[in-house]
């Protein structure tokens, strides 16, 4: 369906993509994972020339896109995008942002346009937003509006570029939501996406960029489980982390709780895989730390969390001198009951010291 050859394209003499070669197939969907600056974006951007590569070669349906004699405006009325910013008409209708393309572009009477705009916004779950104004929306509305667009042109593939990006955390699973939808109904796609979860359980290949090139492509498992090459064992093995310092017993926990629920939230942990990780701070912290160095210790808090294998580490490290700190803790403590708890809960409590810091670490599975 597509085939990309040697594709180069550079900005201010700095090569953004470096001879990349890729082939989509038909009902597929690509998510395209990587870090900042590898050039997800500009790729996805010269499939339908919103940016003109400087060399090589894009065949879109046995037609090459590149050639001077090809009517891009033709192409992209196959090639739909949904971009970051929603990139909605402000001052028209939802209704009429939809219409806008089929009428002026594919020839469609305004009845037309307006039954099938009425037909896809009940699709992505809007049919009482017809006639409401785009500053009317939530993000995550904005964006389902964005992709009722895209399909009210009938395209054979569709480009997304990084489309939860700019949603608040609580408004991404909903635009999630429609593209598996469409994903199961065949649809073509490419989804340029910093989702780990999406790209894994969605997609049918993921290619890892880097360099400017498809560093590693591959079928989710084999990309997130096993990956071949080392740039991308890397990435998808970092894991996501939290610090934060902890001065004190009158230190403002409620906050940091908070702050422990946000993370895990924004990386999708289980809810009760969160509570497990507050009530571990609570009885490292109070139950063993503050015993055994007094109420007014400063102490780090990291907190680790590895996707692929759902575990969370938490790491509690308070500067101070070589001690044997489970023989401080067992002469001081009066029952031992945190360290019986937390080792009840998570198997163990590891101690090590590491550059001048004593640390503390328990391992967060599920329950």
């Amino acid at each position: 369906m597509i085939e990309i050859k040697k594709l180069k394209k550079s900005f201010n003499g700095s090569p953004v993509l470096n001879e990349l070669n890729a082939t989509i197939i038909k009902g597929e969907v690509i998510s395209i994972i990587g870090s900042s600056g590898t050039g997800k974006s500009t790729f996805l951007r010269c499939l339908n020339l919103l940016e003109k590569p400087d060399s090589g070669e894009i065949w879109f349906n046995g037609l090459n896109i590149l050639d001077k004699n090809t009517s891009i405006n033709k192409v992209r009325e196959k090639v739909g995008m949904v971009f970051q910013n929603f990139n909605l008409f402000n001052h028209l209708m939802i209704a009429e942002n939809l219409m806008l393309g089929p009428v002026n572009l594919l020839g469609k009477t305004r009845r037309e346009a307006y039954e099938k705009a009425n037909e896809l916004l009940e699709m992505v779950g809007l049919s009482e937003k017809t006639t409401a104004y785009p500053n009317e929306l939530s993000g995550g509305q904005k964006q389902r509006v964005a992709i009722a667009r895209a399909l009210m042109m009938e395209p054979d593939v569709i480009l997304f570029d990084e489309p939860t990006s700019a949603l608040d955390p609580t408004m991404v699973d909903e635009v999630l939501a429609i593209i598996t939808k469409l994903a199961k109904e065949g649809m073509t796609m490419l989804v340029v996406t910093h989702e780990m979860s999406f790209a894994r359980d969605v997609s049918s290949r993921v290619f890892y960029m880097d360099e400017g090139v498809v560093y590693e492509e591959g079928k989710p498992h084999d990309i997130f489980a096993h990956p071949k090459r080392e740039k991308t064992r890397v990435f998808v093995m970092k894991p996501k982390s939290f610090r934060a310092e902890i001065s004190g017993n009158k230190f403002d926990f409620y906050s940091l709780n908070s702050a422990i629920n946000e993370f895990g939230f924004k990386y999708e942990l289980p809810p009760k895989q969160v509570r497990r990780i507050q009530l571990a701070v609570e009885e490292m912290v109070f139950g063993l730390v503050f015993p055994v160095f007094g109420g007014e210790t400063a102490m780090g808090l990291s907190l680790h969390y590895y996707e692929e294998s759902v575990k969370a580490e938490l790491i509690i490290s308070v500067k101070t001198g070589i001690i044997d700190f489970f023989a401080q803790y067992n002469s001081l403590s009066q029952d031992g009951l945190a360290l019986e708890v937390l080792t009840s809960m998570f198997g163990s409590v590891a101690s090590y010291h590491n550059e001048g810091e004593l640390c503390l670490k328990v391992d967060v599975l599920p329950p």
